[in-house]
C-alpha cells in the first residue's frame, strides 16, 4: 500500500533526542527556547511559543487575543473540528462561512456577509497547504475593526505574496502532527509580532502562571517537551527541502492526469501540498477501488463543522452549500516525500481508470 502520509524521521532527529535524554532535562527547556527562535526567524515573526498541539495553539492563541465569552469568530466549516472547537474552547461562538470551491479556502466574500455587531475575529484555515486570500481577509478585517487568527496547521512554509503564512495575521497556529509537512511528533506553536499575545500565550500554556508558584490566571498544561523540540529543530531544516519534494510530485502528479479535476493554485501563493487533493464523482466508488489497487487514500474531509452531531446540537444547519458539495467529492492522494515517481505513474494510471 502506498500510505496517503508517512513522516520522515532520520539519524539527526534520533541524535538530537538522544542529545536530550543525555542532558537530564527532558522537559520544556533550552531545546524549546531554541525551537521557538528557530521557528519565529523562519515564519518572519518576532515570537513563537510552543505548546503540545495545534489544538492547543489555536485555543492558546484566542485566550491570549482575549477572545471570550460574547464574541464571535468567523471560519470555515471546511477543516478539521479543531478549527471552531478552539473557539467554543473560550466560549466563544464559531460562524460558519462557505468556502471557494476551486482552493477549498474560507471565500472573503461570504465571511462579509457574516459579520455582526458581536464579531472579535476571522480565523482563515491555509487548508491543505494552500494560502487563503489573505488581502482580501486582511482588507475586511481592518474595514471592521476585526483580529485574524491563522490556523497554519496544515501549511508550513507556505507562502502568500512572498511572505509566510502565520506572519500575516495577528497570530497564527501551527501543527506537528506526524502527518503534517514536518513533524515533533505532537506539538504545535503559535506564531505573532504582537508582545501581548506572546506574553499571554506563554503564561496560558503553563498554568497561568506569572511567576514560579504564582497564578494570576486560568492557564492549562500545554507545554511542550524538549524531546519534542529537539525533533522539531531537526524537522525544520529540513523543511524546504520536503516542501520542494511535494510541490515537485503535485506538479509531475497533475501533469498525469489531464481530465482529472486537480488542485488549483491560486496566483502569488506558495502551495506546500499538505494534501493533494482531486474532486471527482462517485467518490466513495473511486476511493474503494484505489484502496483495493493498493493507493492510500484520504478524504478530507467528509463532514462539514456545521453539519457534525456536536454543532447540530449546538443549533447549527447546514447552511454552506460549497463545503457540503465539496464534502460529497474531494479525495486526497499520496505525494508525500517518500513518494517515488514510479509511484505516481501508478498512481496517476489508476486515478484515470477509475475517475
Amino acid at each position: 500500500m502506498i500510505p496517503i502520509a508517512k513522516p520522515l524521521i532520520g539519524e539527526e532527529e534520533r541524535r538530537a533526542v538522544l542529545d536530550v535524554f543525555s542532558s537530564g532535562v527532558i522537559a520544556q527547556g533550552k531545546k524549546v527556547e531554541e525551537f521557538e527562535k528557530a521557528f519565529a526567524a523562519y515564519c518572519g515573526t518576532r515570537h513563537a511559543v510552543a505548546v503540545n498541539s495545534g489544538t492547543a495553539a489555536l485555543h492558546v492563541a484566542m485566550m491570549a487575543a482575549d477572545i471570550g465569552p460574547g464574541d464571535e469568530v468567523i471560519t470555515t466549516p471546511f477543516s478539521f473540528i479543531a478549527t471552531a472547537n478552539a473557539i467554543l474552547f473560550c466560549g466563544a461562538k464559531p460562524v460558519f462561512a462557505d468556502i471557494d470551491e476551486k482552493t477549498f479556502n474560507i471565500d472573503p466574500e461570504s465571511v462579509k456577509g457574516k459579520i455582526t455587531k458581536r464579531t472579535k475575529a476571522i480565523e482563515p484555515v491555509h487548508l491543505f497547504g494552500q494560502p487563503c486570500d489573505m488581502k482580501a481577509i486582511m482588507k475586511v478585517a481592518k474595514e471592521n475593526g476585526l483580529l485574524v487568527i491563522e490556523d497554519a496547521c496544515q501549511a508550513h512554509g507556505a507562502e502568500y505574496d512572498g511572505k509566510k503564512v502565520g506572519s500575516i495575521g495577528d497570530a497564527g497556529a501551527f501543527s506537528f502532527y506526524p502527518t503534517k509537512n514536518m513533524t515533533t511528533s505532537e506539538g504545535g506553536m503559535i506564531t505573532t509580532d504582537d508582545e501581548k499575545i506572546a506574553e499571554m500565550s506563554r503564561i496560558y500554556r503553563n498554568h497561568g502562571q506569572i511567576e514560579r508558584y504564582k497564578h494570576s490566571y486560568l492557564g492549562y498544561n500545554f507545554r511542550m517537551t524538549d524531546i519534542q523540540a529537539a525533533i522539531g529543530v531537526e524537522q525544520l531544516k529540513k523543511l524546504d527541502g520536503f516542501n520542494k519534494r511535494r510541490m515537485e510530485n503535485a506538479e509531475y502528479l497533475s501533469g498525469n492526469l489531464k481530465g482529472v479535476n486537480v488542485p488549483f493554485t491560486a496566483k502569488g501563493v506558495k502551495h506546500v501540498y499538505h494534501q493533494y487533493t482531486i474532486t471527482v464523482d462517485k467518490r466513495d466508488d473511486v476511493v474503494k477501488k484505489l484502496n483495493e489497487a493498493g493507493i492510500g487514500t484520504g478524504v478530507y474531509y467528509p463532514i462539514p463543522i456545521n453539519e457534525q452531531v456536536l454543532y447540530k446540537g449546538l443549533g447549527y444547519k447546514a447552511d454552506t452549500p460549497v463545503s457540503s458539495e465539496m464534502a460529497k467529492r474531494v479525495v486526497s492522494l499520496p505525494i508525500h516525500p517518500a513518494v517515488s515517481r514510479q509511484e505516481l505513474d501508478f498512481i496517476a494510471k489508476k486515478v484515470k481508470e477509475f475517475a
